[in-house]
């Protein structure tokens, strides 16, 4: 019996991750872990993404922060925050979109794992683009000539939140040498780096509105929620000044 080619490569397709990106993410685990950033064809690998965390239940991508479009959770957290008092704004602060990265990840000593997709914070965002634009390292995601970072993960003693430190690798290294399969695995991993613009559900504003719907519906009994209803019509004057105080806390 002939090899089954198309099984053979369906088989590759589910190791690398290809076609379920969704579940090819990757967490740093306490302690010492090495990575390398792989560049996108857009040669842009620091994706922004802005979600709603928790709404009924369910987390999603903010249409208005991402897409322009009218966002009814962003509309409905504006009222709670302009009601001014300390319950509204908290429960505001709960509901505001939450800025998000990823990027492309090879993870040293799990290559056979393909690239995954790596999410982190404001900080470590910040940290990467340091590096990156520091002439003394160029750009780390070369697949030749690029470096591998070193990333330290945990919570320093008292803290409430872990913390990523993010250090380059002085040497240039390959991204595939010998020992990962060469030239050959290397073009093979290339080719399943992750969409990023499929890896999340988009859902529009309909959709939203639906899901504010539910959770309204859920929190019947609490009157912070009732006496707003569910107009999507709101002001946002206030909104990004109350954004921007929530991520520098």
């Amino acid at each position: 019996m002939a090899l089954n080619l198309d099984a053979m490569k369906a088989k590759l397709d589910k190791l690398n991750g290809k076609g379920d990106g969704k579940k090819n993410f990757w967490r740093p685990e306490d302690g010492e872990s090495n990575i390398r950033i792989v560049s996108t064809p857009d040669g842009d690998p620091f994706k922004e993404r802005f979600f709603h965390y928790g709404i009924g239940g369910q987390s999603f991508l903010c249409p208005k922060r991402n897409f322009g479009d009218d966002c009814p959770a962003c509309n409905f957290a504006n009222k709670l925050w302009n009601e001014g008092t300390d319950e509204s704004k908290k429960q505001a602060k709960e509901m505001f979109a939450k800025q998000r990265f990823f990027s492309p990840v090879l993870v040293r000593g799990e290559e056979d794992q393909g690239i995954r997709v790596w999410g982190y914070g404001k900080m470590a965002y910040e940290k990467l683009l340091t590096i990156v634009l520091d002439p003394d390292y160029g750009d780390v995601t070369d697949p030749e000539t690029g470096n591998d970072l070193k990333l330290m993960y945990g919570k320093l003693p008292g803290a409430s939140f872990p913390r990523t430190d993010i250090r380059p690798r002085p040497r240039k290294t390959v991204l595939c040498d010998d020992a990962v399969g060469g030239d050959e695995r290397c073009a093979e991993l290339l080719e399943t780096i992750p969409n990023f613009d499929e890896i999340f559900e988009r859902k529009s504003t309909e959709e939203v509105q639906s899901i504010l719907d539910q959770f309204m519906a859920q929190s019947a009994g609490n009157p912070d929620v009732e006496k707003f209803g569910s107009s999507t019509e709101a002001p946002t004057d206030t909104v990004e000044a109350a954004f921007s105080d929530l991520l520098n806390q």
